[in-house]
Formats: structure tokens, sequence, C-alpha cells
């Protein structure tokens, strides 16, 4: 991150709308005007992350995956001046302190649907005595 240009909170604040929009993560610059139209979660999203300063905790809340993490090299402009990582917004923690970003599964969340599959599988299988006909 050393070689890169350090952009003032100031002139980061200046670029946040769909002709010019930047973000910070992890005090690194982005500018992601050209990927607002491909953004998955919409554009409104990455205008609203935009307009909140550091969006470092929302970026990592919805827990992007390394290909997501690769193409935002392609954005990077530069270091938000004066960052200090003690001062940025963490991911939120689920009721269990992990991460949102790392769910993990239990057996119990497989139950259900197995289920109704299994049921569906059954009657799929079993044949319907009222429609069938015997010559």
């Amino acid at each position: 991150m050393d070689g890169l240009k350090k952009i003032p909170a100031t002139v980061v604040r200046l670029h946040n709308s769909k002709k010019s929009c930047w973000l910070v993560i992890h005090g690194k610059v982005y500018d992601i005007t050209k990927f607002l139209d491909e953004h998955p979660g919409g554009e409104k999203v990455l205008l609203h992350a935009s307009r909140s300063g550091d969006a470092s905790g929302s970026f990592e809340d919805v827990g992007h995956s390394s290909t997501a993490r690769k193409m935002m090299t392609n954005d990077l402009i530069g270091k938000l001046e004066g960052y200090d990582r003690s001062k940025a917004p963490r991911a939120r923690k689920g009721s269990s302190g992990r991460a949102l970003r790392n769910p993990s599964y239990a057996i119990s969340d497989y139950l259900l649907p197995l289920f109704l599959l299994f049921l569906a599988v059954v009657s799929w299988l079993v044949p319907d005595d009222a429609n069938t006909t015997t010559v």
C-alpha cells in the first residue's frame, strides 16, 4: 500500500454519485463508478456505502467471495490519508459471536428441507389409486 497515492477524506466524499463513485474499504480507495451497473446488490447499495464514509464493515458483513476481492484490485486508486485501522467499522457479529459472513450450519438446518424432499420423492413414486385404471 506504500506506493499508492494518498487521498484526503474530503476528496473521497465528493465522489458519491452515479457519475463518480468512490468507496473506502480497509483504508484503500476504489473508484467503482464503472461497476455500479454490474454489482449484484444493485447500485443503490454502493451509492449508500460511498456516502457513509468507510464501507469496510458493510463489505465484510456481506462476505464477498475471493473473486469479488480480486476484481476490486482493478478499481484501486489510492489509500485514504490518515486512515486509522483501529477506528474502522468492523463486521457485525451474530448472537453466537461469529462474524455474520461466516455462518455455521447444524444438522437441524437441513432436516426440514431433507424431509420435504423425501415427501416429494415418495409422493412421486407411490402410485395414486384414484387415477389408475385397470383393464
